[in-house]
C-alpha cells in the first residue's frame, strides 16, 4: 500500500518507521510511553491524596501573664514583630514562682522558730539564776564524812521578809518579823529508792550552843549553817545541799504552774491558817496550797497531820514543774522561772544544774516517811531513828522497812 504523501516531499509512513536522516528527529526509533488507564493490570497503584496544607497563626504573645498584648505586640515594641521584624521569634518569660511556694522555705521557718525555741528555754532559766540568793550553810567544825548518794535539806521558812502587810494578811501569815523554820525534810537520791523523810518542827534536839531545844529555833538563833550541824549531829548523814522556800515562794510557785491538786482525807476548816477545804481530790491556788501546807491545829496530831500535808503539796509542786506542759507553755514556763529568784534560796556552790537534779528528785520520791517518833510530841523514837538513818548513810534504802517509815512516824500497830 502507497504512502500518503504529508506535504512535505515525504510519505505519510514516517509516523511508522520514524523520521527519516535529515530530519532534524535526535531519536528516530525511541519508544513513545503508553499511558495505562487507572485500575488496568500491572498498573501501579495512584498516590494517595495530598491534604491541603494548613496555615498556623502566629503564636499569641502577652504583655502580662493571662493578658494577650495590644495591636502593636508585646509591651514597648514597635511593628508586629517587635524591633526586629517580622521574622523576629517571639519571647516568652517564665512567670517567676512566689517564694512561699517553695517547700524549702517552710522547712527553713521551721527550723528557725525550733533554734529560737530552744534558746528561749535555756535563756529563761539562766536568767532566772542569775537573781537567786546563794546561801552560806556548811557549818564550821567537824562534819560527818562524805558519804554515797546525795542528800538534801529542804526547809520551809515562815520568813514573812518581802511580803506587804495586805500580803501577810491575805495569807494569813501573821508576825512580819518571825523567821522560824515550818518545814523541814531530808531529801536523799542515790543507788536505791528516792526516799524523803520529815522531821517535825517540833522535835527537841541538842542545838550547839543552846540545849535542847525545838528545832526549828536552830534556824532563828544561828541561821542555817547551825541548823545543818544540827541536824547532821542528830542524824549522822552529811547534808550535801541546801533548799528554801518562803512563804511567797510557795503561793508564787503553785501559781506559776497553774495550781496544784490536793487530796485531803477530810474536810478541813483552820482559822489559823484560812484554810477552808471540802473532803477529795481538788485543783487549788498558791493561797490555798500554803494554806494546806500551815494547817495543824484541826487535828488531834497537830504537826504531824501537818507534815503529811507538806509532803503531798512539795510532790504536787514536782509533777507540775517538770511536767512537759510547764515547758511548752512559755508563759508557765516564764512564771515559773520568774518565781524562783523572788522566793528560792539555794546553798552555795549550787548550779541551775543542782537546781533541776532537785527538782527532778523531789517528783521520783518513792518512800516518803516521817522521822520515827516515840510519842506525838515530836521526841524521837532513837533506837529506829538511828535504823532509819543507818540505812541513808549507807545508800541502801531499799532496806528501809514499813517499821522504819510511817507516814506519821509513830509505830504501826
Amino acid at each position: 500500500m502507497a504512502g500518503r504523501d504529508n506535504g512535505s516531499g515525504g510519505d505519510d509512513f514516517d509516523w511508522v518507521y520514524g523520521s527519516q536522516p535529515g530530519s532534524g528527529d535526535p531519536e528516530p526509533t525511541r519508544r513513545i510511553p503508553v499511558q495505562r488507564r487507572p485500575g488496568a493490570a500491572g498498573s501501579p497503584p495512584p498516590p494517595p491524596p495530598q491534604q491541603p496544607t494548613r496555615r498556623l497563626p502566629p503564636p499569641q504573645q502577652y504583655d502580662a501573664p493571662g493578658r494577650p498584648a495590644g495591636p502593636g505586640g508585646p509591651s514597648g515594641l514597635s511593628g508586629p514583630g517587635g524591633p526586629s521584624g517580622p521574622s523576629a521569634p517571639p519571647s516568652y518569660a517564665a512567670p517567676r514562682r512566689s517564694r512561699w511556694s517553695r517547700p524549702r522555705t517552710y522547712v527553713r521557718l521551721v527550723l528557725l522558730l525550733l533554734v529560737l525555741w530552744l534558746v528561749y528555754l535555756v535563756a529563761v532559766p539562766i536568767v532566772a539564776w542569775n537573781r537567786v540568793d546563794k546561801v552560806a550553810f556548811e557549818p564550821s567544825g567537824e562534819r560527818p564524812s562524805d558519804q554515797p548518794g546525795t542528800t538534801y535539806l529542804l526547809v520551809g521558812s515562815d520568813s514573812r521578809a518581802g511580803l506587804s502587810p495586805e500580803e501577810r494578811k491575805k495569807l494569813h501569815t501573821g508576825d512580819a518579823k518571825s523567821e522560824l523554820t515550818d518545814t523541814i525534810m531530808l531529801l536523799h537520791t542515790g543507788d536505791g529508792p528516792t526516799t524523803l523523810v520529815s522531821i517535825p518542827r517540833d522535835s527537841p534536839l541538842p542545838i550547839p550552843g543552846f540545849g535542847t531545844s525545838k528545832i526549828n529555833s536552830a534556824y532563828a538563833k544561828g541561821g542555817t549553817p547551825l541548823l545543818v550541824q544540827t541536824l547532821e549531829k542528830a542524824t549522822g548523814v552529811r547534808i550535801d545541799q541546801y533548799v528554801e522556800i518562803g512563804f511567797g515562794g510557795l503561793v508564787g510557785v503553785v501559781d506559776g504552774v497553774g495550781g496544784i491538786e490536793i487530796c485531803p482525807k477530810q474536810r478541813i476548816r483552820d482559822k489559823e491558817s484560812g484554810l477552808n477545804v471540802k473532803k477529795g481530790c481538788q485543783e487549788v491556788d498558791g493561797a490555798t496550797a500554803l494554806a494546806y501546807a500551815r494547817a495543824r491545829k484541826y487535828s488531834p496530831i497537830s504537826d504531824l497531820a501537818r507534815v503529811q500535808q507538806q509532803r503531798e503539796v512539795v510532790a504536787a509542786v514536782g509533777d507540775k514543774v517538770l511536767s512537759p506542759w510547764s515547758v511548752l507553755n512559755p508563759i508557765r514556763w516564764w512564771r515559773l522561772n520568774s518565781a524562783v529568784p523572788d522566793f528560792f534560796r539555794f546553798g552555795e556552790g549550787a548550779g541551775p544544774t543542782t537546781a533541776a537534779k532537785w527538782a527532778l528528785a523531789m517528783t521520783k520520791v518513792e518512800k516518803s516517811c516521817t522521822v520515827p517518833l516515840a510519842r506525838a510530841d515530836a521526841t524521837w523514837d532513837a533506837q529506829r531513828a538511828k535504823q532509819l538513818f543507818g540505812k541513808v548513810i549507807a545508800d541502801k534504802t531499799d532496806e528501809i522497812t514499813p517499821k522504819l517509815c510511817t507516814a506519821t512516824g509513830l509505830a504501826a500497830r
